[in-house]
Order: structure tokens, then sequence, then C-alpha cells
């Protein structure tokens, strides 16, 4: 999470200061035309489709043990309701709505973790940094990839973050569209103000990350604590049962029921985000690429680009991929695999273009600039292992 809250920053700080979504920064490099581009929205093509019918699939683990009907149909009704929200325009209420519940599972998690706090030595020896035997990485790297945010939740950061009215894009300079204030041609004074945008920026990064990293360690303290002794894993179509089990056995029946439903709601918002999310990358990624084409008409207008996706990428195809393979956890395994090794080529090309693009005194400081390489190379070493092991595990099963 420390890792990510480097590259994180990194992002917001070209939107802050240039009033643009990241990938508007990625398009004006050098070499062949929106070569950077390329390199984000095709792997983000096959993150997107597995993530939103593997999320999907896990809240719908929750409704049937309420409701009638399979998997696949609680599924489906999931997938076109989230994106239904989304298509008109009521995202921004459900999130809401999604806020409270999500804060009570999260208020709930740490302090039944702290009921069955672990002996304190253990937990110190389990916060040591070390490399455990025999790991599989298979296991591990998809959930380092989506820990605190994955590579596409980074970049969606880029997109919320002008519409709020952070930096630049608060000021009377801003334009309308996506293209980027150049920040070299703001005065002195103006430069100041996104200073101090800078630090909140920084600011909230830190709370998300801290805030998050208590919420993880309960979830960890509550599974080790409760479902290891049992063997217990939240795999396939018991996802919301075994983690109903996390509160069952700390509060019983009301803190198993209390957990299905906070699951369900959490799974469902955060289907609903994701959609929202990889819509707006998608269609500003493939708007820049076909226009750098030179086609135009519907095919560059990423509003409807962006219904295209919503309807056919992040509904309909990942109804079919769940009918077809089915398994939530592999699903989401898939997607989070490719989001960590992603994390290396997000973090390089957002560095170059902050470098780029920014007058001296906004760029990233040398602490800066190596903390977010350092952590670039933490996912590519976690990257490469895990792809030898496939490549490794393959060759052995021929």
């Amino acid at each position: 999470m420390a890792c990510k809250w480097f590259i994180n920053r990194e992002v917001g700080r070209y939107a802050v200061c240039t009033g643009a979504p990241i990938l508007e920064g990625f398009k004006q490099l050098p070499g062949p035309r929106n070569r950077a581009v390329w390199l984000i929205v095709v792997p983000q093509v096959v993150v997107a489709i597995s993530a939103i019918a593997g999320l999907a699939s896990s809240s719908a683990t929750a409704a049937v043990l309420v409701l009638p009907g399979p998997l696949w149909l609680w599924t489906l009704v999931i997938i076109g309701a989230a994106a239904s929200f989304v298509l008109w325009g009521r995202y921004g209420l459900i999130e809401k709505a999604a806020t409270v519940p999500g804060l009570a599972l999260a208020v709930a998690a740490v302090v039944a973790a702290a009921t069955v706090f672990p002996n304190p030595g253990a937990l110190a020896s389990g916060l040591v940094p070390q490399v455990p035997q025999g790991v599989d990485l298979q296991e591990v790297l998809p959930w380092l990839g989506f820990a605190l945010s994955g590579a596409a939740g980074i970049m969606w950061y880029s997109y919320w973050l002008p519409p709020k009215g952070y930096g630049v894009a608060g000021s009377e300079q801003v334009n309308d569209g996506d293209t980027p204030i150049d920040p070299k041609q703001l005065d002195e004074a103006g430069r100041k103000r996104l200073k101090g945008w800078l630090t909140q920026l920084t600011l909230d990064n830190t709370v998300a990350v801290v805030g998050t990293l208590i919420i993880v360690l309960g979830f960890l303290i509550l599974g080790v604590e409760l479902l290891r002794p049992q063997g217990q894993v939240p795999g396939e179509d018991r996802i919301a049962e075994v983690l109903g089990q996390l509160l069952g056995q700390a509060w019983g029946p009301f803190g198993y029921w209390f957990m299905i439903a906070a699951v369900s709601i959490a799974f469902f918002s955060t289907t609903l985000s994701n959609q929202d999310g990889w819509a707006r990358l998608l269609s500003n990624g493939t708007g820049i690429i076909t226009r750098g084409l030179g086609l135009g008409g519907r095919w560059a207008d990423e509003g409807f680009l962006r219904k295209l996706f919503l309807i056919g990428l992040l509904a309909v195809i990942p109804v079919g991929v769940f009918l077809i393979f089915g398994n939530p956890v592999a699903l989401l395994q898939l997607a989070g695999a490719i989001e960590a090794a992603h994390l290396p080529v997000l973090a390089g090309l957002t560095l170059y273009v902050n470098y780029r693009s920014l007058p001296k005194d906004l760029r990233p400081s040398p602490v800066t600039t190596g903390f977010t390489v350092l952590s670039a190379l933490f996912f590519a070493a976690f990257a490469s292992i895990y792809l030898y092991q496939l490549v490794a595990g393959a060759g052995s099963g021929s």
C-alpha cells in the first residue's frame, strides 16, 4: 500500500497541475503516436471484463443466501442494475447510499478484530517483512494488484479529481474538455496555489492509505484467528458465506447476517464504481486512439464510446464470461495479476510525463522520484517471478 501511495500521488499530481486525466498526458509522449495509450488500454480491456464478472458474482454469493434463484441469475441482475445506474447518471446517489454500510463494515471489522486480537508477540512477528517458505505468487500477486487500488483505480483518480475542483481545474483558467492546461505558463502565484493543492493531495492519499491499512489488518486478523484454524477459504460461490463467518464467530447470528448484507452492498457498489471508472478510462483512451488514426464521427465521440463500453464491454461481455468460466475468485485473480503487472508501467510513464510536462517547482522531488521508482521495481519483481512460475508450471505440466 505504501508503494501505491507514491504512484497514486504522481497520477494525482498530473491531474491537479493540468486539469486533465493521465491518458491525455500519455498521448503527448514522443515516439509512435499514442503508443503509451495503447499500452494502457489493451490490457485494461481484459482486466475490466474479468473484474466486473468477478465482483458482480461475488455480490451474488450473498444474494443467493437470502433470495431464490441461481448464482448466474443474480450475477446477471447485479451487472445489469449497476450498469443502468451508471448509464442513467445515478452513480453518485448509489455511491452515497453505500457509504454508511461501507463505513459500518469497516468499523465492525476493526472492532471484531480487537475482540480476537492475537498475542502481541505473534502479531509483531507477522508484521516483520519476510518472504514465506514456498510462497505461491499465483495467489499473492492478484491481491497485491487490487490492495488499496489497482492500476486502473489509480488512473481513475485523475478523472475524478478535476470535476471536484482540485488544482488548476478549480481556477478560471480551466478549459472545457480534457485538453491539459500547460502549467509552465502559470505565473508564480498560480504555481504557488498548485503547491497548496499538492499538499492537500498528499494529505488525502495518506488518510486513504492509513485507513485502508487499518481495515485490511482487521480482516487479516479475523481471517487468521477465526477462519485459518478451520481451513476455511472464501472461494468460488461461498465468498459471502465464508466472510460472514468472520463476524458470525465473534458476534453470533447478528454478526453473520450483518456481514452478509455489508458484503453484498460493498461488492455491488464496487461493481458500480468500477463500471463508471472503466467506462471513463476506456472511452477516453479509445477516443484518443481513434482520433489519432484519423477516424471521426461516433468513433471519436467519447460520450458515445462511454455508452458503448458500458453496455457491451462492462455489462454484456462480463455476463457471458461468467456463464462460460464461472468462479468469481479466479476471475478476480486474473484481473488482479494484470493490474499488478501494469503498475510499474503506469509508474514509469507517469514519472516521465510529469518531468516532461511540469515546471521544475511542481515536479516530484528526487526523494519522491526515488521511492516511486522503487515502488515500480517492487511490483515489476513480483510480476516477473509470477510469470516465471506460470511458465515453469506450464513446462512441468507438459
